[in-house]
């Protein structure tokens, strides 16, 4: 039985190297490649692929909102999260939008087929360096804990585009909605989380995986 795989990061040097990886192996097929989370999101729904490797940093719209975003639709999606970070942050993130996998973009090489194939079995994968055990406790705990639940999807979306240095009128047109909604938003999201400007924004952001510099 052919695996198919989808391929989703914005360095273009990367999807190389994973497909190059991945098609030296007989029972597995890349079907797409895209280079942000929004194609990302559309490609996993058009192609229905059997695994999504999914870069965590990826402009418009970050790996892990692209991840919650799939699995909402397709909820047999089997996404292996790639990233350059290995914080419990991040990890609890990934894990609790949906992905069943989790690598660090330095081991992905050795690692990469391995975890294709585990989580296309059902299994979660998670790089050697993090003990499995430990990232259950934590997303148990944490799952009531995150400042980010405070936040909707689409304010979590939001929130992305504008510490990207996104426009108002540029994040309406990209989200179909108008400049006076996506400042309601962000008023919102700035009373829920106490914070009084766009710099406390970034930060915000920063520290808890939203988006990476």
């Amino acid at each position: 039985m052919t695996i198919t795989v989808l391929i989703a990061d914005d360095h273009a040097v990367v999807r190389d190297g994973l497909r190059l990886l991945l098609e030296n192996q007989s029972d597995i097929r890349v079907i797409g490649e895209v280079a942000d989370g929004r194609e990302a999101v559309e490609a996993a729904i058009r192609l229905k692929p059997d695994v999504v490797l999914m870069d965590l940093a990826m402009p418009l719209l970050n790996g892990i909102e692209a991840t919650a975003q799939i699995m909402e639709k397709q909820e047999t999606a089997k996404i292996v999260m790639l990233s350059m970070h290995s914080t419990v942050e991040h990890v609890f993130r990934a894990l609790q939008a949906g992905a069943q996998g989790y690598l660090r973009k330095e081991s992905a090489g050795n690692e990469v087929v391995d975890a294709v194939r585990m989580v296309h079995s059902g299994r979660r994968y998670l790089s050697q360096m993090i003990t499995e055990s430990v990232v259950d406790d934590y997303v148990r705990k944490r799952a009531v804990e995150s400042p980010l639940e405070s936040l909707s999807q689409r304010e979590r979306e939001i929130l992305q585009l504008l510490v990207e240095g996104r426009s108002g009128i540029d994040i309406a047109h990209q989200l179909n909605i108008s400049p006076k909604t996506v400042d309601t938003y962000r008023s919102r999201m700035m009373q829920k989380l106490g914070i009084g400007d766009l710099p406390g924004l970034v930060r915000f952001a920063l520290l808890h995986g939203l988006t990476t510099l």
